[in-house]
């Protein structure tokens, strides 16, 4: 199966396209995914009988036929056949929640590895750090929480070495076991990764009660999800960033913004707060009463868009989160592409988070 030739996107660099090529080539890419799921997924292509013209011109990305992400709890969404699934990802969700079903062929997650590594050498490098999980081993054995949580650990962690969890069993901290991993790798940058409430609950608030402050000034902090808990406390970007500083001596502390339903196309912040879409990806702003697309500095509803779901109807998602798009082409960064800044879940949405399950199974 083969919708389109990746080679030439992993070629460039993840932030190397101005907006009116960018906007060409993704437009030609999300057309032919449209007309391929169109075609091989009889639930879909009903879908869209009744929202969309198939004759209507696709001349731009906010023309492609977008469908909520929640249709993936309440549907079997997939364009293959049922013996070329190769992995099947499980979004978040609490005790009697539904959760999304994402379907993977052998071609859709080895392009979701590849554009993932294509974005994480942004942030590390091209050599897998030292890396610190702020998390419990145990995870990997829960089943409840492994769909998110578990997935997120194992697929970042083929970005590191010498894995070792900073929380035991009990989702205490493992004060011996971070001195042995710090020992073991003096001077040298560390690659830590967790969800966002996780860390702030089982890293730094422990420490803090303890006076504590772990020598880890060489960190690259990697963080995502979990985020309402936090505002909830009053704890934005700018003081989750002091903290991690002040518990750890961490400065480069880099939010991500992305979900099950497009692995691999994950939104990293830059040096200057902003999340960017590479150009794998793009963000849309709607309007939530009438789905008109809003214009720069407009908060809205957020529509991702991705050129990896090949193996399942995911490529244009219109979400349950609230943001706006900040610039385009012109962030002080220097990285092209759109810019934005998520504000939070629609009001009465369920809430769904990788760190969120965690507390609503423990």
């Amino acid at each position: 199966m083969s919708v389109f030739d990746p080679s030439q996107w992993l070629d460039r660099e993840p932030y190397s396209m101005k907006a009116a090529e960018k906007s060409g080539a993704l437009t030609e890419v999300m057309r032919n995914l449209t007309e391929w799921h169109r075609d091989h997924c009889a639930e879909y292509s009903g879908i869209l009988d009744l929202v969309s013209d198939r004759a209507a011109a696709v001349d731009g990305l906010e023309d492609v036929p977008f469908i909520p992400v929640r249709l993936f709890k309440e549907l079997d969404l997939l364009s293959i056949e049922r013996g070329q699934v190769f992995k099947t990802m499980t979004s978040s969700g609490t005790s009697g929640q539904q959760v999304s079903r994402i379907y993977l062929d052998k071609e859709t997650a080895a392009l979701q590895s590849k554009i993932l590594a294509r974005l994480m050498a942004e942030v590390l490098g091209k050599k897998r750090l030292p890396m610190l999980v702020i998390d419990s081993p145990s995870v990997l054995r829960n089943r409840n929480a492994f769909s998110a949580r578990g997935a997120g650990i194992l697929g970042f962690s083929f970005f590191g070495q010498d894995v070792t969890y900073a929380l035991d069993d009990e989702m205490n901290l493992d004060i011996p076991a971070i001195e042995a991993f710090l020992e073991r790798h003096p001077d040298q940058p560390i690659f830590l990764f967790g969800f966002t409430f996780m860390i702030w609950q089982h890293f730094y608030a422990p420490l803090k009660a303890m006076g504590r402050r772990l020598p880890i000034d060489g960190g690259i902090l990697l963080h995502g999800g979990g985020w309402k808990k936090l505002q909830d406390q009053a704890v934005g970007n700018v003081e989750f960033r002091a903290a991690m500083t002040e518990c750890a001596g961490i400065r480069r502390v880099v939010n991500y913004y992305g979900m099950v339903e497009q692995t691999g196309s994950i939104f990293l912040e830059c040096e200057e707060g902003h999340l960017h879409a590479p150009i794998y990806a793009d963000v849309i702003i709607r309007d939530p009463k009438d789905f008109r697309t809003l214009e720069v500095g407009k908060t809205g509803l957020i529509e991702v868009m991705s050129l990896i779901p090949r193996s399942y109807p995911g490529h244009a998602l219109l979400t349950e989160d609230i943001g706006r798009i900040d610039g385009e082409d012109d962030c002080p960064c220097g990285r092209h592409g759109k810019y934005f800044s998520v504000a939070g879940r629609v009001a009465k949405a369920e809430v769904r988070g990788c760190s969120d399950t965690y507390e609503a199974n423990s």
